[in-house]
């Protein structure tokens, strides 16, 4: 059985909030790769950046603390970047685990038809590259 969807979506955003602003976009660009496409400013500090590789995007947020910075984030939230081929896996894992990025496990073929790994980003936010085989 198929259902036909009530509505036409073309893309699918998140928005996460980080502890450290600064060094969460230098984490997403240097240690998994993507662009800085966009940055917020509020009272001339940056609160905001709009990140992106391909056609996805993640907005990351300065955390302003009101809920405490010892809560757990995204319990039960799982990310996945979709990439073209296994080289990047094995690629974005590699730089992952270079930059001190917390690798959940390592790159493999899985009995589902994908390569792919697990890593948690620095603020404890669960993510995954994958391709399929």
């Amino acid at each position: 059985m198929t259902d036909t969807a009530a509505i036409n979506a073309t893309t699918l955003g998140c928005s996460i909030t980080c502890k450290d602003l600064q060094a969460s976009i230098g984490f997403y660009r240097d240690a998994i790769g993507f662009a800085v496409a966009q940055t917020f400013e509020h009272e001339g500090k940056v609160v905001g950046a709009i990140i992106g590789a391909g056609d996805c995007r993640i907005v990351l947020n300065q955390d302003d603390g009101k809920l405490g910075w010892s809560r757990t984030k995204g319990q039960g939230f799982y990310l996945q970047i979709n990439v073209a081929g296994a080289a990047d896996v094995d690629a974005a894992a590699a730089r992952i685990a270079k930059a001190g990025g917390t690798l959940l496990d390592q790159p493999a073929d899985r009995p589902w038809g994908a390569r792919m790994f697990q890593f948690h980003d620095l603020d404890g936010f669960k993510l995954g590259v994958s391709t399929p085989l």
